[in-house]
């Protein structure tokens, strides 16, 4: 027999050939390597759990509902200082940083376009007049530029409602009835004489003669209704100075609401050419005679003319 064939050991049992040996060590060997891979898959199934890696997170805070109101008569100024008083009661109350800021605010404002109808007589002027006053609601997230552009599509929306035939009657602009509109805010207290004002505005207009609106002066000046004009202010030569100027103030002195825009649209129809506030500081005397006019300011504390 071949050297490689199986032979008999001293005990009588037949040795197994050298390559019947290394057969079977190559079998034992693959077992074993097998026996480890499962070994090493269940391993590893017991650290994982047998269940994927969940996917990384990210926590997002819920949106906060958030005001802001900003009355009629507001200018774009008295806004941004909303805008800033309102962030700080969101932080210390609600617990939430909104987006919005002062500063923010104020640099949107600035890059604000004017709607198509009045970007003629407003090209390089301020957006004041534009920005509508009323209630909006905003989350953390907002920013400046979505709430301004917010306020801008209100007044579109609210200006289309307006019949500005008369005031083209007059050959007053869109621009002149929002100028006009903004000074009725501001002076008008008791709603019933909105149209009053803009009557007497309307009237001396015709009549060449100064508008004599002290909010103008104050608006030029930047002086509060809270402090006095001197007689500096009175006799500057700013634009808003409605006391020796002719004529409409440039811009307008605030962002009015409808109902004031209305009324510059459509004033009474009466001949008035004075008003002078009463003692109650909220309603007007109301006159066409300037000698009438002068008693009654000196009857009320004015000094007279």
């Amino acid at each position: 027999m071949d050297e490689r064939d199986e032979q008999l050991t001293a005990t009588g049992r037949q040795r197994p050939s050298r390559s019947t040996v290394v057969t079977r060590r190559v079998a034992g060997i693959a077992v074993l390597v097998a026996v480890l891979v499962v070994a090493g898959w269940a391993g590893a199934s017991l650290l994982r759990d047998d269940k994927p890696p969940p996917p990384p997170t990210t926590t997002v805070a819920p949106l906060a509902r958030l005001r802001i109101i900003f009355p009629e008569g507001f200018t774009v100024a008295q806004m941004a200082d909303r805008v800033g008083a309102v962030r700080e009661i969101a932080i210390a109350k609600r617990r939430v940083t909104p987006r919005l800021t002062k500063a923010g605010y104020e640099q949107a404002a600035r890059a604000a376009v004017p709607p198509a109808e009045f970007r003629k007589d407003a090209r390089g002027r301020s957006i004041e007049g534009f920005l509508f006053p009323a209630t909006y609601e905003f989350s953390q997230y907002t920013s400046s530029a979505r709430l301004v552009g917010d306020q801008l599509r209100a007044f579109r929306k609210q200006w289309r409602r307006v019949d500005l035939r008369y005031a083209r009657s007059k050959n007053l602009t869109p621009y002149d009835v929002l100028i006009i509109a903004s000074m009725i805010e501001k002076e008008a207290v008791a709603p019933a004489e909105r149209r009053l004002v803009a009557a007497v505005i309307y009237n001396r207009l015709r009549n060449q003669m100064p508008l004599g609106i002290d909010a103008t002066i104050r608006y030029g000046r930047n002086v509060p209704g809270t402090q006095p004009l001197r007689r500096s202010d009175l006799e500057s030569d700013s634009p808003y100075n409605t006391r020796n100027r002719l004529g409409l103030p440039p811009t307008p002195i605030a962002n009015p609401g409808l109902a004031s825009i209305q009324a510059a649209a459509h004033p009474a129809r009466v001949d008035y050419l004075y008003f002078v506030r009463k003692p109650d500081k909220v309603h007007h005397y109301f006159t066409s005679s300037q000698s009438e006019f002068c008693a009654k300011s000196l009857e009320y504390g004015y000094g007279g003319c």
